[in-house]
């Protein structure tokens, strides 16, 4: 890059001017032609046109490099004489041009600017030779790097400068580049283009190739940025050389070869890529779609024919092509012995032709003889049907035509310049062309608004490319596509039936690092890898993905679980302890056996109720018992079912007192008994004192406290049907909320003090002497009670659900069952097997009488 610096300039021109000024003189300030070739044409403005004809590296094939620049610079020649005929363009004024070959070289490319600039082969920095005062604007190069040392230079001089194929983003700095614009889109424009195609075609792992230059590293680097945003990572980033390697090229084939991505994108000229297109198909690599910038997007001819397998399906952007009317006329009619571009002719005609004008005698080609036809060849220099790059250099002369045009119908004292000046057409400045340049419009051949913004960009359109193969087996070039940058939204048309992919392929390739995690999983990724690579975990219980590739499992609203696939949620079971379940069958079984055996009994006392053994356990308090102990298995059953409030309020009141009832009756039997045997006195019997009034009472003051005690608390926190999420979080638990568990303590604590003070009444009674002692029962049946009940705390408390429902039906069962056995199986079993034992004697203790 060759900078103008003013400080060491300034000291220094004084100096140049003197020692050069008088061979410029002599040499009549021509403009120079040592630049080869250089290709010059006088006209009242010139038009500067920098190409890269020729190449200095090791890319030399004259078909590869000549044909599609020498068309470039044709259009340039062409739109000038076309611009020179139209009598309502510039029809005062005549254009001429002054093209130089940079032969891609930034050393070369900076002595054309001098040249330009100066007027002379002798380079002087702030010198002019007065006959190159008509120099308008420099078209070029098609190189960023270049242009950007172009741009340099005439940036200081205020020169206008129209690159037809420089796309760095750099450029569009008018800080740095104040007098750059371009007929091109930015690279900024192209990376968000490739962004949305991959989104489009849902790659996920990309792989990059970038020339080794500001073009491609800059372009890699903007798309990796805009493919970021969509969760696109980066398979692997390499960079082509810009001087011939194998091993570099072989080591990049190597990592395409090794990786998963099927999907690389490609920011490099053309020439850079042949060794590498050599390489990719020496080592035989297939299934890969290669998305092709602009700088490349069209060359197919790259490709040889064993080359093109490789290749085919190529996706790439490309300038918008565009038809020019006369130029296909303008190039056939072409021949080596017009002037002022013989040079050119003549070595193109030997490239297209396959001659030489003055062969060797050791040459195996023959020499030309200037009859040939061109219009009987089909060569890449004629063909006109896709016209991108070419485009842009005729836009580019056509701004600058449409800017004199401007410049020169200015009206003075409505001018842009101080006090409504104008410029004069003869001898303007660059700055007042750059004016006019920055704020021109004109319709293209296409029928397109031309114009640049504020960047000195043109409008970002570009086709979207598809390499395909045609008829006879050549790659031909597809339009499938298009971007248009000012289409926000939908910026992105493609046709998906028009693209051919690699190996024939119906459908696009997948190109990822991990394969898609299915409904019902979420990714994890792999410790030290991109985020790209992953593995998929089934989500856990109660979460759901109802879609792909999910980072995250999606919780489930409060009553709703996940289904075993976990792709969707679906409402949770009510949980409760049903009749219809093996765990409810047992125990209403038991319930009912209970039921069914209590009220057996009742029976066999109704019948037998007039046995000494029935009579002399007090039939009163027997049925008040058998009753109790009928409704506490029946109780068991309100447990069961789903709740309701309704059965709450009687499972808990039915609970409470069904079993002080049934502890009240044993308490009351056992005063009985050891009123009747313990407390006798002489000529004194307390059981006179104690009547079966003062029985029934105790029996009714003790069980109306347990109501007492229920409907306080049932006022005070009345029962209601809990849904419980928490014990078990896949189900809702429908349990009975009976208040706060104080309630139930004191309910228990109450028929637990009962049962205690009778267990020590009946131990008390144990061993008296009688012959069928019944306080020993008691006392065995109020002992399987209280140990029933003291195992169930820990189980209630240890227990959650409807098996905690099922740890209390057990407790009232195993309790009912208890005393239910120990006070009246003795006696059945008396009356229905033992009926001998039933009689007076036998409880009295005395032999039975014959």
């Amino acid at each position: 890059m060759v900078k103008c610096n003013f400080v060491f300039v300034s000291g220094l021109c004084l100096l140049f001017f003197f020692v050069h000024c008088n061979r410029c003189i002599s040499t009549m300030c021509k403009l120079p032609k040592n630049s080869v070739p250089a290709m010059i044409m006088n006209g009242d403005v010139i038009i500067g046109g920098i190409f890269p004809i020729h190449r200095t590296d090791g890319f030399r094939d004259l078909s590869f490099t000549i044909e599609p620049s020498y068309q470039w610079v044709q259009s340039m020649i062409f739109a000038i004489n076309e611009i020179n005929k139209n009598e309502d363009l510039l029809p005062n004024l005549s254009l001429g041009y002054a093209i130089y070959d940079t032969c891609n070289s930034i050393t070369r490319a900076v002595e054309q600017m001098f040249a330009l600039i100066t007027g002379s082969d002798v380079y002087v920095p702030n010198y002019q030779c007065y006959i190159n005062s008509s120099l308008a604007a420099v078209i070029g190069e098609s190189s960023s790097t270049i242009s950007i040392s172009m741009a340099t230079i005439l940036g200081i001089y205020q020169y206008p400068q129209i690159s037809y194929f420089s796309s760095l983003p750099a450029l569009s700095n008018k800080k740095e580049f104040p007098s750059f614009l371009r007929t091109i889109p930015s690279d900024t424009f192209q990376s968000k283009a490739f962004a949305y195609l991959v989104k489009h075609f849902d790659w996920k792992w990309v792989g990059t190739l970038a020339e080794d230059i500001e073009y491609g590293i800059q372009g890699v680097q903007l798309f990796r940025e805009e493919v970021e945003k969509y969760g696109v990572c980066i398979a692997f980033a390499e960079k082509v050389p810009l001087t011939f390697s194998r091993a570099t090229y072989q080591q990049i084939a190597e990592t395409i070869k090794s990786s998963n991505a099927k999907v690389i994108v490609v920011f490099s000229g053309d020439s850079n890529l042949l060794p590498l297109v050599e390489e990719i198909a020496k080592q035989n690599i297939t299934g890969i779609t290669w998305l092709a910038s602009e700088a490349w997007s069209t060359a197919t001819y790259i490709l040889k024919e064993n080359q093109i397998k490789h290749f085919e399906g190529t996706l790439g952007f490309a300038i918008t092509k565009s038809h020019i009317p006369g130029l296909h006329e303008f190039l056939v009619g072409l021949h080596p012995f017009n002037e002022p571009q013989d040079m050119f002719i003549k070595e193109l005609w030997e490239n297209i032709f396959e001659c030489l004008w003055n062969p060797g005698v050791k040459h195996d080609r023959r020499e030309c003889t200037g009859v040939e036809n061109l219009a009987e060849l089909t060569s890449t220099f004629l063909d006109t049907s896709e016209l991108r790059i070419t485009s842009n250099v005729y836009n580019a002369v056509y701004a600058i035509a449409h800017a004199l045009h401007n410049l020169e119908s200015c009206e003075e004292g409505r001018g842009p310049f101080k006090e409504g000046r104008c410029a004069d057409i003869h001898a303007f400045e660059p700055s007042q062309l750059l004016h006019y340049l920055k704020r021109m419009q004109f319709l293209d051949k296409a029928g397109n608004i031309q114009y640049f913004d504020e960047n000195g960009d043109t409008v970002a359109k570009y086709d979207l490319v598809n390499w395909q193969r045609g008829t006879d087996g050549s790659v031909v070039v597809k339009t499938v596509g298009r971007y248009d940058g000012s289409k926000l939204g939908v910026e992105l048309e493609i046709n998906m039936e028009a693209i051919y992919w690699n190996g024939g392929q119906k459908e696009p390739p997948a190109s990822v690092c991990s394969k898609s995690c299915s409904q019902g999983t979420r990714r994890s990724a792999q410790k030290g890898q991109p985020v790209c690579c992953f593995d998929c975990v089934e989500c856990p219980d109660g979460m759901i993905t109802n879609g792909t590739d999910f980072a995250e499992c999606i919780m489930c609203p409060e009553d709703f679980w996940s289904n075993a696939r976990r792709d969707h949620c679906v409402p949770k079971d009510s949980e409760f302890l049903s009749f219809g379940e093996s765990l409810g069958i047992i125990l209403t079984v038991l319930a009912l056996i209970g039921t069914l055996v209590t009220f057996s009994i009742i029976m066999i006392f109704l019948k037998y109720m007039k046995t000494p053994i029935v009579r002399a356990n007090n039939l009163e308090l027997s049925f008040l018992l058998l009753f109790s102990l009928l409704l506490c298995f029946l109780c068991a059953l309100t447990f069961m079912g789903e709740p309701s409030m309704q059965m709450c309020i009687m499972r808990q009141t039915g609970f409470a007192i069904s079993f002080v009832l049934s502890i009240s009756c044993i308490l009351v039997k056992t005063l009985v008994v050891l009123l009747a045997f313990k407390m006798t006195l002489p000529n004194q019997n307390a059981m006179k004192r104690f009547r079966p009034l003062h029985q029934r009472l105790i029996i009714i003051t003790t069980t109306l406290v347990q109501i007492g005690i229920c409907v306080g608390f049932m006022v005070s926190s009345p029962p209601s049907v809990n849904r419980n999420r928490d014990t078990v979080i896949s189900k809702i638990i429908l349990e009975c909320n009976e208040g706060p568990e104080l309630a139930l303590f004191c309910i228990l604590g109450y028929i637990g003090f009962l049962a205690v003070i009778n267990f020590v009444l009946a131990f008390l009674a144990r061993n008296l002497p009688d012959n069928f002692n019944e306080a020993k029962f008691i006392t065995f049946s109020l002992l399987v009670f209280v140990v029933v009940w003291i195992s169930f705390i820990p189980g209630y408390i240890s227990t959650k659900g409807k098996y905690l429902i099922a740890v209390e039906i057990f407790a009232i069962l195993s309790s009912s069952f208890g005393l239910l056995v120990c006070i009246f199986f003795p006696k059945c079993y008396i009356i229905l097997l033992k009926p001998e034992m039933n009689t007076k004697n036998s409880l009295m203790g005395r032999p039975n009488k014959h």
